[in-house]
């Protein structure tokens, strides 16, 4: 085992973070290199600085430390140990304890942070790394099955997480049929009054008479992202992310088209693509 453990703290709470490197501080194997205020500035250090630790918030603005592990999952190829810090209560967090991820609630005990620094230890000297990032990928299988808003929702109400099987068709009536399109086969689709129009590779273009947010909860959300109100993109069709100077993103399709993302988009399509 190496002496120290490097450490970094990542909320958006400066009064947290400061009140978590101070308890740190009584353990002399434990060291805080940096910390951090948001996801974005976390998923930089942790890339640059390669910590064995993580206190991780899981309600940030901009993104959740859901998002942010999510990130780190597809980017890293060994993970550090993540430990969750919130303000949720041990009912709802039951959710994580099946799954062994160890996690702090606000404000920190300093018995419980001395349990849950013995864990980090015992991964640490039995170099049990493979399985903490096995259970970390298990976690992000479920949690990546809805939106972070819809996650923290379950678990505030004490509700398991599960994986939701998304559509792998979609269907489209007409007048006495029903044309099933494939999923991976729709580029983008957009929102035309009560209708949507849903644009495929083949260049073929079908009216959906559904609502945006319909069709959103039908499809996964690892494979479709919302840019704008009314517009959702294929992932896979994402050719580029254009970089205006005003700095604003349009992004260009495999068929060349181009859409606009929105401002309330803006985050969300940097972290994913940026």
């Amino acid at each position: 085992m190496e002496k120290t453990i490097k450490t970094i703290i990542v909320d958006d709470e400066p009064l947290a973070r400061k009140g978590l490197a101070i308890r740190l501080q009584e353990f002399e194997d434990i060291e805080v290199v940096t910390q951090c205020s948001n996801g974005q500035d976390a998923l930089v250090a942790i890339k640059e600085i390669q910590p064995k630790l993580v206190f991780l918030d899981i309600q940030m603005p901009g993104m959740t430390g859901f998002e942010v592990l999510n990130q780190l999952h597809q980017t890293l190829e060994e993970l550090p140990i993540v430990v969750f810090v919130t303000a949720y209560d041990q009912y709802a967090l039951k959710a994580f304890e099946v799954h062994a991820l160890d996690y702090l609630l606000k404000p920190v005990d300093d018995n419980r942070l001395q349990e849950c620094l013995e864990k980090i230890r015992g991964h640490i000297a039995s170099e049990n790394q493979s399985d903490n990032q096995t259970k970390l990928v298990n976690i992000m299988a479920q949690l990546t099955g809805a939106d972070s808003e819809m996650i923290l929702k379950s678990l505030a109400d004490g509700q398991p997480l599960t994986v939701k099987e998304y559509n792998s068709y979609i269907s489209v009536k007409d007048v006495g049929e029903t044309t099933r399109i494939p999923v991976k086969d729709v580029i983008w689709v957009d929102a035309a009054g009560d209708y949507m129009c849903v644009h495929c590779e083949d260049g073929q273009t079908h009216i959906l008479r559904k609502t945006m947010k319909q069709l959103e909860n039908e499809l996964d959300p690892k494979q479709f992202v919302r840019v704008h109100r009314s517009v959702l993109v294929n992932n896979s069709a994402v050719k580029k992310v254009l970089t205006l100077s005003s700095g604003e993103y349009v992004i260009q399709l495999s068929n060349e088209h181009e859409i606009r993302v929105s401002r309330s988009y803006r985050e969300k399509v940097r972290a994913l693509f940026l």
